[in-house]
């Protein structure tokens, strides 16, 4: 039999020929020890020139394509294609891993690059968006990550004179990033008129913000900041691919072969021509000739490194430039297949697609030979005698060259198609030639090769070909998978296999025959191997194939999936593998990356002496994948652990998933929902006892704690057992099974991991119960394996995805430190090396891995161990090196490093659990013996069986056999603890005695449960074939157990109690004695489980046994006779119960059918619903009919409630059903979806319940968690509030708690993102930039070349402005007149001890200094602000939080945002990209000011934790399903905060970064109802107050409510306010003021009295939005845009802020001489404002909403037009209405008076100007107006003279018409010689150029031209003040952009003397004053 294992020979990496300058640049440095580092292919090269050596880095598994070096040239960082490509940083001395960064890129890295000190690498990935990623490297962390660009980034730089700026470049683009919190924000790079818009392809950069870059047509780019300076030009003749910064200048290589050098300042100082070189690649082909092109140059001291594309690397001593060294070569681009060696020399030659032959030396490890042919090669042979070489070509070709000179013996061409393979004969006679023309061409060497014979046997291509030794024979394999033979030289097939049985073969590199089976893979016809070689000496075989692997198996190997060593390094396809000469070598050839690899062989016995030798890292190992051939040397699987490795933990419906699935199913049961649901019950249950132990499948999950308590797990309950009181406490943080158990080094918290889809590990205290941290986010499916490391400071995790993915996290601090892909099976132990934190093992089926960590992964080996064994446990030794494991065989191997160094034989069977001591190791086996051993496993100390014989006579229970398997062995308090497979704790004296503690049922399901009918006992019934009596009593122990032929499924008392009825799985039953459990009968009828069995009440007389068969058969027990059956179920019977005259039976089936039968004899009736409830039942055990339907959930399509009992007093129904909750429910249970209590402990199915005698206790039982739980029964009343009471029931009820207006505004608005936004006004028509222009007259060329004619007039009248007419420059924001209080809340602080104060309008945050009336603004918010804060921590003074709009969360720059910034210098801190799509609606600084919460409008309502300095995600959650208003962290707290929203309020904890909330509970109030909540503050003891829509106020201690403050306002409490020095709290609500009442009051710390204040504002309701109390002061900002401040002592109020409350501001007037102006708005006011008072002067109510306002020529009188079609005319000394008329019926858009103040004229929405003559007194008659507007009117302007009115319509056209007479002016000549008194148009040829390339969907809104002619305004849609120059009849002119608008702007005017500009916005309700700047004189 031939030896199955892999080859113990192996193969060491020696040399690489080549260097990888395809696709690739800038791939090519000097370290710091002067080597060269470069990769090729998937391997990392460091080449040390001067001693002709190479190193090499195999870390990676795809081609590299990026790579950068770190400031200090010896780490390098290297970036790699594929599916899931990672980043390796390595260090260039050892070769070995440092840091591993991943999962972030897809498809690859395209660049890399460090920042100046090292810290940060930057990383551009090759997916759609090319992803920008910044990390920390050293710990494998992303801190920011952003799209790149739409298009290929080919560089990207970090600047190295500033920090956090970083440089990216590629097609068409360059972009300036600054990294700011976890914000990657990028500026685009202006081209200007400097230079073309084009690909940039690399760049530098240097001090002053300048950078330097190449560009595609060979032009450098000089940038400075982010415009474009200047340009080089002609630098080279085409594409600068790399460019090279070091303190002397810079280095640049073009595709035009030369290298450049610059000085610092980018003068040039010298060019290096390369082409001119006498070495290197010659390319003396026509057409292709695309001559030698630079792909990476380095410039280091006086020495230049250069690599080209074609794969050579030259080096360049600058003084001696003309001399270039040529230091690497290799093939070029095309496929490279052939491959031949020297029959006798250390020579090997290949030939590629490249057309070139080249010939290496071996030794020398160099290019000797290169000759170019006219064809591609695709295969090579040398003759025998070494003299000559054949080469066949693609094009059916070949040649033979002489090998000395390379010159050409011969060449024929006899076939079309590629020749594919070409072999001497051993004798040097005949050449064979295979070609894809499907034969072998034989030619006759000596005959100047004539063709001699033809082998026409194939139907397909010739693949491989091998020669017998005789020379007589030849063996071909093709591409159909076929072997054949030939009779050489004629080529007869050979079809009589008898005569080939005795040929030697000369050579085998055939894929195909039965030596090569082993090759390939079992079950596998697929054909990826490309070339095989056979070693027939050592008898090794080496392969080649398609993924890039190289492996050595044994030759012969003749089954399927033989042992092999693997070996990574070419990347994709290896076409060729030879042995040469002598078998020193392998060489291989990779296709794709066209590099040569020589392998050293290195023989077994040289392997022996080269253990001491690390074996080089790989990622992958270089022993292989297991393949299963090899079962003949693993022993027989033990069937435990066979069952172990088959559990799944698959979940039909995880946990996770209800709450979607409700929201599905509500919406169909909405309507049920509106009616009055059951309350729940008023008394609760609480977890007693657990009788159980998860043993069956997992492993040492036992321990001792601190206090010498004892922890476990069974279900999703982690257990702490005092052994003394023999009391249970219980860690009910899971929701799903609990599948392994670790505790701390210093036992105090535990951590434990379960089953989920999305699976979380809990670290908790064992003495408070409370989680110290859980960590989620990582493993899917579960967890199946812990540790701590010794300084318990980090925990090792492994999940239970199919790649057993192994975490190692600093818990804490919730972080994952490092993660990797575990293996392909199972691991059944993880430990983190006690002595070397960084270090752990791995141990599981078939494998033992030893691990180091590497920045963000994990890197592996496998232990090497002759056959590979399952491990069941491992633990290490006394010192870091030593480890000892026990295997599935009962053996322990002792390791040291990775070496198995012996076994010892410990146990008969697995090992499955071991224990290291200080002098010493425990360990405990399938055959149930303790074993003491001394520490290195010499000599065993003691054994201890478990035994009955031994057990003490304080046991709590019975041992079910002797020598249980042991799963878990733990030591302390001077016992051993030891946990069984059959759910067993026992408690091992060292001298003897053992102890049973604990025990439950073993594996199997438990469903039987039944409780005695007046003791405190029950028995249960399991699958696991046993029936057990159990004491409910304090003693809680096992009192009885019988095994049973058969497993159970059900179980009764007799009503006295003394027999016990027992159903089995076969159908048959028995009574037993229920003290003895001896048989008294049995019976079996049946076929089907037994599923339920009743004694009839009273006597006893009856016993119903329902079966799965459907039938109820009722037997006489007295007569032990059948006497009924009961039949017409169509389902199987899963519940029945006896009425109390014992004549009825109630029974249910599976199809949810409900019959009755009369007992005895089992007649079938039919009784109405209404009956059943007047029945008296004696018990209720049936979860079907009217008097329980409430029971059902609202998904009962996904769970089925399988058990229910009612308590003995009728009062409590207790309900268990599929997802493992237990509910309690008041009874009847009338109604659906009644209102229930709800307890989480059993993990999946919860099979029965049942209440004790005396209702005392409640009984469950968990099917698969195999646990009995005893739950203790609170009354009403005595209760008190305990963390573990139940949750809520699932539906709210609907009503809320009343309807408000402006909650509902709030909750459903829609924010608009400003880059998105479109039309304000409803135009129709063609923009103008999109117009076709006729041309004017003077353009077509009517006029004479001299004009005689007057000189065109001024197209404005510039009569008020100074002699000198200067253009503004600039425009700076002096003043904002807003505020948002309309949709958003509590954003209205004080600063500086209320010095300051903080708001926002728009997206500006304004600082308001309240002595001066100055505003200072923070204006780089991007979009709209939703909310802000303060951070009140001294250490962070004036440090404010703001959220914005965004749209996606894709992180890139139009993402929600928030920044967190200094109010004082505007600097910002950080900024935060989220997730949160919509936008961030609410914000919160933590208790020390470190942590920022923030909460999205996301559909989910994300709530996410963030660390705002290092801008890091700290945690995050789904919120709720409905809106959340606000979050607020606890004042005193990091780590508790609360949320309120929607029928929402939610009680958070951070527990490390995981978020924990509990829903608010509002049982323990009579009539609570969950309302809208608005607003929350705090008070001292865990004291949380939420105000409500309804006005009410809630007080929650903890998470329960306490206390309702009924009618705290009479509206909605909108705000709420906590202060910090003395616990007041000031709320705000929506009221009418009144005498008493106030929507401002000012309480008491515990809201029970108060005091009201009137806000004086006229209203007829106050609303208050924001509250702030500073000293002796409070703040208010209101829903109308007011801001307030009121005095405590006095009440006074003193308003510092005014607003238009709704908008749009439609009309805005300057006068014509003061710096004063109107604006007029929505909300039916006109405001009149004073720029330099800093403030609102006056305000007129018009009682209809305003569009449109205008003073008049001298500023006596004002012009109002109104939305209903009315206009006014107010005088403006007094205010008083001078005239008014409506002449139409829809909103006037404009209204002008005529500059010599005679004509009013009034544009409408009617398409229709109305002139008025105002000379004609108040009666304003019209006097005439423009017909045939083609649209409404936007914009209209007077003629200087007052003779003309031009008018801006909706359908993009601009008219003319004489004023008074309503003509229209239609000849253009005309129109060009008015001089207009004012410009507010968007439209005419004079401002084309105001309209921009993206305005597909909105327009430029409104215009105005400054009062020199010089300048023009702009307001648009998107938000945006602009300013251009006037005229601008140009497309797409030049201007400077204003932001801090948000979307549509709906008017601009300079004021007099274009001092400053006032804009009007729409969304915002703002005006923006906007101080002028003139250019200097």
């Amino acid at each position: 039999m031939a030896d199955r294992t892999a080859p113990n020979c192996h193969l060491r990496l020696e040399w690489v020929y080549g260097y990888r300058g395809h696709q690739c640049r800038n791939n090519l440095y000097y370290t710091a020890a002067k080597e060269i580092v470069y990769f090729v292919a998937g391997v990392g090269v460091v080449y040390n020139t001067r001693e002709h050596k190479q190193k090499f880095y195999l870390g990676h598994n795809d081609d590299i394509i990026s790579l950068a070096l770190h400031p200090e040239r010896v780490l390098v960082a290297t970036g790699q294609v594929g599916k899931e490509p990672y980043i390796c940083v390595w260090d260039s001395y050892t070769v070995q891993t440092v840091s591993i960064l991943k999962d972030v890129h897809t498809h690859g890295i395209a660049c890399l690059a460090f920042d100046l000190d090292g810290q940060c690498l930057v990383s551009v990935g090759l997916d759609s968006k090319n992803t920008i990623c910044v990390w920390d490297w050293r710990r494998g962390k992303v801190l920011a990550a952003a799209p790149g660009h739409t298009d290929r980034i080919f560089d990207i730089s970090w600047d190295l004179y500033q920090s956090s700026k970083l440089v990216s470049c590629g097609v068409k683009h360059i972009k300036f990033w600054s990294l700011c919190g976890n914000a990657l924000t990028p500026k685009r790079g202006v081209f200007g008129k400097t230079g073309d818009l084009q690909t940039i392809l690399c760049l530098a950069c240097a001090k002053d913000e300048v950078t330097y870059s190449g560009a595609l047509n060979g032009d450098i780019y000089v940038w400075k900041g982010i415009n474009l300076m200047r340009t080089v030009q002609g630098a080279h003749g085409s594409g600068i691919f790399s460019m090279n910064a070091c303190e002397e200048g810079f280095a640049t290589g073009g595709r035009d072969g030369c290298v450049r050098l610059w000085d610092l300042n980018f003068k040039p100082i010298t060019v290096i021509d390369l082409r001119e070189t006498d070495q290197g690649y010659k390319v003396a082909r026509g057409e292709n000739s695309r001559g030698l092109s630079v792909r990476s140059v380095c410039w280091r001291g006086d020495h230049i490194l250069v690599g080209t594309q074609d794969s050579e690397i030259f080096e360049v001593v600058v003084h001696d430039r003309n001399k270039p060294f040529l230091i690497m070569q290799g093939h070029c681009e095309g496929e490279l297949w052939a491959l031949a060696v020297h029959p006798t020399k250390p020579l090997a030659m290949t030939g590629s697609d490249d057309r070139s032959v080249r010939i290496w030396s071996l030794i020398d490890h160099a290019l000797i030979a290169r000759c170019n042919m006219e064809e591609p090669i695709r295969c090579a042979a040398v003759s025998t005698d070494g003299i000559h070489l054949a080469l066949g070509m693609k094009d059916g070709s070949f040649t033979v060259l002489r090998v000395r000179d390379m010159t050409e013996v011969v060449h024929i061409k006899d076939r079309k198609e590629a020749i594919h393979e070409l072999k001497y004969s051993p004798d040097g006679a005949h050449l064979a030639v295979g070609s894809n023309d499907n034969s072998v061409d034989v030619y006759g060497v000596v005959q100047r090769y004539k063709k001699v014979g033809e082998c026409i046997g194939s139907t397909s291509f010739i693949t491989h070909m091998d020669w017998s030794t005789d020379s007589k024979y030849l063996q071909t394999n093709d591409g159909s998978g076929r072997r054949l033979f030939y009779r050489m030289p004629s080529g007869k097939e050979v079809t009589n296999r008898e005569e080939l049985k005795l040929v030697q073969w000369a050579s085998w590199t055939c894929v195909l025959g039965p030596e090569v089976n082993g090759i390939w893979p079992k079950y596998s016809d697929i054909n990826d191997i490309n070339s095989v070689d056979a070693n027939f000496n050592n008898q090794v075989l080496v392969t080649a194939d398609d993924y890039g692997l190289v492996k050595l198996l044994r030759y012969p190997c003749v089954k399927k999936g033989a042992k092999f060593k693997k070996y990574l390094g070419h990347s994709a396809h290896i076409t060729n593998a030879r042995w040469s000469h002598d078998y020193q070598w392998v060489i291989t050839i990779g296709g794709a990356d066209h590099s040569v690899f020589q392998w050293k062989f290195v023989p077994e016995r040289k392997s022996k002496e080269a253990l001491h030798i690390a074996p080089q890292e790989t990622l992958a190992d270089s022993n292989s994948e297991e393949s299963d051939s090899d079962q003949s040397d693993v022993p027989e699987m033990d069937s435990e652990i066979e069952q172990e490795t088959q559990l799944t933990y698959r979940r039909q419906v995880y946990k996770e998933d209800l709450p979607q699935l409700k929201e599905q199913c509500k919406e169909k049961h909405r309507a049920t929902a509106m009616k009055k649901r059951e309350r729940a019950p008023g008394s609760g249950v609480k977890l007693h006892f657990i009788h159980g132990y998860r043993g069956y499948d997992c492993r040492s999950n036992l321990f001792y704690t601190q206090t010498g308590e004892i922890v476990y797990h069974v279900a999703a309950i982690g257990i702490v057992y005092n052994r003394q009181q023999n009391t249970q406490r219980f860690y009910m943080g899971h929701d799903d099974d609990i599948l392994c158990l670790a505790i701390h080094p210093l036992k105090d918290f535990v951590a434990t991991g379960q089953v989920g889809r999305d699976s979380s590990i809990h670290i908790w205290d064992t003495e408070t119960l409370k989680p110290m941290s859980v960590l989620r986010g990582f493993h899917q499916l579960g967890v199946c394996a812990l540790d701590f490391s010794a300084d318990g400071k980090r925990l090792a995790s492994v999940g239970l995805d199919d790649n057993h993915t192994i975490v190692l996290w600093d818990w804490r601090k919730g972080e994952k430190l490092s993660a990797m892909r575990g293996s392909k099976d199972k691991i059944f132990v993880v430990k983190i090396n006690p002595y070397l934190p960084d270090k752990l093992i791995t141990a599981g089926v078939k494998h033992m891995k030893f691990w180091h960590k590497a920045g963000g992964g994990l890197i592996g080996r496998k232990g090497n161990m002759g056959k590979t064994e399952t491990m069941m446990c491992a633990v290490y030794g006394w010192s870091e090196e030593m480890v000892f494991s026990g295997t599935c065989t009962g053996d322990i191997c002792i390791w040291r490093d990775m070496f198995l160094m012996k076994t010892v034989k410990a146990h008969d069977g697995p090992v499955f659990s071991m224990h290291a001591l200080e002098k010493g190791f425990v360990t405990g086996g399938k055959d149930g013996i303790v074993a003491l051993w001394d520490d290195t496993f010499e000599r065993c100390l003691k054994t201890y069986a478990i035994k009955r014989a031994v057990l003490a006579p304080g046991s709590k229970g019975l041992l079910l056999e002797d020598n249980p398997s042991i799963r878990a062995i733990s030591l302390g308090h001077g016992h051993i603890l030891v946990g069984t497979k059959n759910g067993e704790i026992l408690e091992v004296d060292k001298s003897g005695p053992i102890t049973l503690l604990v025990q439950g049922h073993m594996e199997g399901e438990v469903w039987g449960l039944a409780t005695h009918p007046h003791l405190p006992l029950c028995a249960t019934v399991s699958d696991d074939k046993t029936l057990r009596i159990w004491d409910l009593s304090p003693s809680h122990c096992m009192l009885a157990v019988r095994k049973l032929r058969k497993g159970g499924r059900c179980c009764c008392f007799s009503p006295d109690g003394k027999a016990l009825a027992v159903g089995l799985n076969d159908g048959s039953f028995l009574i037993v004695n229920a003290d003895t459990l001896e048989d008294l009968v049995s019976f079996h009828h049946r076929k089907d489980i037994i599923s339920d069995i009743r004694f009839s009440p009273g006597t006893g007389k009856y016993l119903a046994v329902a079966s799965g068969d459907s039938f109820v058969d009722i037997y006489n027990v007295m007569s032990s006779k059948r006497v009924g059956v009961c039949k017409g179920c169509l389902n199987y019977i899963t519940h029945m119960d006896w009425d109390k005259r014992g004549k009825l039976l109630q029974v249910n089936t599976g199809a949810k059918e409900q019959f009755f039968f009369e007992a005895p004899r089992g007649k079938r009736q039919t009784i109405p619903a209404t009956e059943v409830e007047k029945i008296d039942w004696t018990t209720w055990t049936c979860v079907l009919g009217t008097s329980v339907e409430g029971i059902w959930p609202v998904i009962s399509e996904v769970t089925e409630v399988t058990a229910a009992c009612l308590s003995n007093d009728r009062k409590v129904l207790a309900t268990g059903d599929d997802l493992g909750y237990v509910k309690l429910f008041r009874y009847p249970v009338k109604g659906k979806y009644a209102k229930f209590k709800r307890y989480v402990a059993h993990s999946t199915h919860v099979t029965n319940v049942r209440w004790s005698h005396d209702d005392s206790l409640l009984v469950t039982v968990g099917g698969g968690d195999t646990c009995l739980m005893i739950w203790a029964h609170e009354l009403e009343g005595h209760r008190e509030f305990k963390q573990c009471d139940s949750e809520e029931s699932d539906i709210e009820s609907e009503d809320d708690g009343g309807y408000d207006s402006d909650v509902t505004r709030e909750n459903e608005i829609n924010y608009t993102i400003k880059a998105l936004s479109t039309n304000m006004r409803p135009m129709t028509g063609v923009k103008p930039h999109l117009q076709l222009k006729e041309p004017s007259v003077d353009e077509r060329g009517s006029r004479p070349p001299v004009s005689r004619a007057l000189p065109q007039p001024e197209k404005l009248q510039t009569n008020n402005v100074g002699k000198k007419k200067r253009p503004i420059e600039d425009l700076v924001l002096e003043l904002v007149f807003g505020y948002r209080g309309n949709d958003c809340r509590n954003n209205v602080h004080y600063l500086n001890e209320g010095a300051d104060i903080i708001y926002h309008t728009a997206s500006v945050g304004i600082v308001l200094n309240l002595t001066t009336s100055c505003q200072s603004f923070y204006v780089e918010h991007s979009d709209d602000i939703l909310c802000l804060t303060i951070n009140q921590h001294p250490k962070f003074p004036n440090v404010v939080a703001t959220g914005q709009v965004g749209d996606t969360g894709d992180m890139s720059a139009t993402s929600p945002s928030i920044h967190v910034w200094d109010a004082m210098t505007k600097q910002t801190l950080s900024v935060l990209r989220c997730f949160h799509s919509g936008g961030v609606c609410s914000v919160s600084f933590s208790a020390t000011g470190k942590l920022l919460l923030s909460v999205g409008l996301d559909p989910e309502h994300t709530v996410t934790i963030w660390k705002w300095q290092e801008g890091a995600k700290l945690a995050s959650r789904i919120g709720h399903t409905q809106r959340i208003f606000v979050a607020e962290f606890r004042p005193d707290s990091d780590t508790h905060f609360v949320s309120v929203g929607i029928k929402h309020v939610r009680f958070w904890t951070l527990a490390g970064r995981a978020l924990l909330s509990k829903k608010g509970v509002l049982s323990s109030l009579e009539d609570a109802r969950m309302q809208t909540m608005l607003s929350v503050a705090f008070g001292a003891n865990n004291l949380t107050f939420t105000g409500t829509i309804s006005g009410d106020v809630c007080v929650w201690k903890e998470h329960i409510l306490v206390r309702i403050v009924a009618k705290a306002h009479t509206g909605p409490v909108f705000t709420m306010y906590t202060t910090l020095r003395d616990g007041l709290i000031v709320t705000g609500g929506k009221e009418r003021p009144s005498k008493e009442g106030g929507a401002l009051k000012l309480w008491d710390q515990e809201l029970k009295r108060c005091r009201a204040f009137r806000l004086e504002t006229g209203q007829v309701i106050d609303c208050v939005r924001s509250v702030c109390r500073g000293k002796g002061k409070i703040l208010v900002g209101t829903r109308n845009a007011e801001i307030i401040e009121v005095g405590e002592k006095n009440a006074a109020c003193n308003i510092l802020v005014n607003g238009h409350m709704d908008g749009p501001i439609w009309g805005l007037g300057t006068h014509p001489s003061r710096d004063v102006f109107l604006s007029a708005a929505e909300d039916g006011t006109v405001r009149l404002w004073d720029i330099p008072e800093k403030k609102m002067l006056n305000k007129v109510n018009l009682g209809h909403p305003a569009r449109t306002i205008s003073y008049s020529p001298e500023g006596d009188m004002v012009a109002i037009g109104m939305k209903n079609g009315e206009f006014i005319i107010l005088l403006v000394a007094s205010l008083k209405i001078w005239g008014k008329k409506r002449d139409r019926r829809s909103p006037i858009q404009d209204i002008r008076f005529s500059p010599n103040s005679r004509f009013l004229a009034v544009g409408s929405t009617e398409c229709a100007v109305d002139f008025y003559d105002l000379t004609l007194g108040p009666q304003l008659n019209r006097i005439n107006c423009c017909r045939d507007i083609p649209s409404f009117v936007m914009q209209m302007d007077f003629s200087a003279d007052s003779t003309f009115v031009q008018i801006s319509t909706g359908a993009y056209k601009r008219l003319v018409y004489e004023v008074p007479s309503g003509k229209q002016v239609t000849e253009q000549a005309h129109i060009d010689r008015i001089t207009w008194a004012s410009w507010t148009s968007v439209l005419g040829d004079e401002v084309v150029g105001i309209w921009s390339r993206n305005t597909d969907k909105a327009d430029v809104t409104c215009a105005c031209v400054s009062h020199s002619g010089l300048n023009i305004a702009t307001g648009d849609d998107f938000g945006m003040v602009k300013l251009f120059d006037f005229p601008c009849p140009e497309k797409f002119a030049k201007h400077k952009r204003f932001l801090g608008h948000s979307a549509h702007l709906t008017n601009i005017r300079f004021t007099n003397g274009d001092r400053f500009v006032v804009s009007a916005g729409g969304d915002d309700r703002s005006l923006f004053v906007w101080r002028c700047v003139h250019a200097p004189h």
